[in-house]
Formats: structure tokens, C-alpha cells, sequence
């Protein structure tokens, strides 16, 4: 499975190595913020997303409040997928570079039994070719949390170019199938969410340190 992860990532065939390659480089020290500048899909209603940075800036956060896809009793057509499609900018400190080593997600699903639901997500910087979605895939009878994890191995990271201002966009998808269930008298979702109405999602930054030439003066 790591393997395949991995394998879609290094799908941005567009990307120029730009950054001395250094495993072992610590984030930086001085504050990172992030605009987001766009949000769009019907998981994501205006309000409703919001981005944090961790005090560490080893990762930052994605919260979202009516992120659910439904199928039967009480749904419409339309509610058996929900997308979300983030663009935002991250500042970073001069001589820094990042990629996304890890996507955590989390949520609540009840299937019933022989409907289906899955998670899907891609990432991309603008102007470079997206990743192929990573889907994860639950089977009913599901009432429970759920939580799936993308990971990129180190050779296949793809990090921002040096010197140059790339916003970065997130695609995430939620999706429920009726499958084998009667959709007349059952109901089925899967949700971005938790008990207290929020979920955060989890993207940990993988950092690089940029050539000097591309430093701003």
C-alpha cells in the first residue's frame, strides 16, 4: 500500500527539483501562515473550512463542519457525493521549501449492511500535473470512526520550487453507494466530522532548505 502511495505522488511529472535534498532538515523556526485563498464543493459551504498551522510547523490542519455524503431515507440524489476543493498559500520563510510527507483523515460513517462508502483525496501545486486520487475504501455494516492515512515515501516527495510563489490545492471526496442496502428504509453517510461538529484533518509538511540564488534580495 505504501508502495502505491507512493507511486501516485511521484504522478507530478511537471515537477523541477529545486532544493538540496536533506532528509534531516527541521522545520523552521520563524512563523508560518497560511492564506486560503479559494474553497469550493458542496462539503465545503462558505464558513464552513478552516486552516490552522501547528505551533511546530511540522503540519497544519484542516477543520471542516458539514463534510457528510448520504444515501436512502431522508437524502437526495445529490447527497451521495461531496467534494471539496481547497487553494491555498502557504509562507514560508526565505530559504525554505516544503511538500506534504503525510495526509491524516478522519471522520464518522454508518453503512448499513452492503452499502459502501469511500474517501478519496489528491494534492497538487499550481501549474504542476495532479496526483491520481488515493481512495480508501468501507464496507457496511460500519458504525463506527473511521481514519485513513496517506503517506509519500521520501524518494517520492515533491516540494515547491525555490524561489517561486506556487499556491498549493486539495481535493478531497466523500462518497456512499447504496450498494445491496434498500435505500427505502435505510440510510447510509459517511462524514468528515466528529462528536463536537468538527474534524481536523492533518497534512504533516516534509521541508527542504532552497539554493541562496533563489532567496529574494
Amino acid at each position: 500500500m505504501m508502495a502505491a502511495v507512493g507511486a501516485a505522488f511521484a504522478l507530478m511529472t511537471s515537477f523541477t527539483p529545486a532544493a538540496f535534498a536533506d532528509e534531516s532538515v527541521p522545520p523552521p523556526t520563524a512563523k508560518i501562515t497560511i492564506d486560503l485563498l479559494t474553497v469550493n464543493g458542496s462539503g465545503c459551504p462558505l464558513g464552513t473550512a478552516a486552516v490552522a498551522v501547528s505551533q511546530d510547523n511540522t503540519a497544519f490542519t484542516v477543520t471542516y463542519s458539514e463534510y457528510l455524503a448520504q444515501v436512502g431515507v431522508g437524502s437526495k440524489p445529490t447527497d451521495m457525493r461531496k467534494n471539496c476543493q481547497l487553494n491555498m498559500r502557504v509562507n514560508v520563510p526565505s530559504g525554505f521549501t516544503y511538500a506534504i510527507a503525510q495526509a491524516d483523515y478522519r471522520g464518522y460513517a454508518n453503512l448499513a449492511a452492503g452499502a459502501k462508502g469511500i474517501e478519496r483525496a489528491n494534492y497538487y501545486f499550481q501549474g504542476m500535473s495532479p496526483t491520481a486520487f488515493i481512495n480508501h475504501n468501507y464496507n457496511g455494516p460500519y458504525d463506527d470512526n473511521w481514519q485513513s492515512t496517506d503517506k509519500v515515501d521520501v524518494a517520492s516527495l515533491v516540494y515547491a520550487p525555490c524561489g517561486e510563489k506556487r499556491n498549493f490545492n486539495i481535493n478531497t471526496e466523500l462518497r456512499v453507494d447504496k450498494g445491496t442496502s434498500n435505500p427505502l428504509t435505510t440510510t447510509s453517510f459517511m462524514a468528515m466530522d466528529s462528536t463536537d461538529g468538527a474534524i481536523n484533518t492533518t497534512y504533516h509538511f516534509a521541508w527542504q532548505k532552497c539554493p541562496k540564488w533563489t532567496w529574494p534580495w
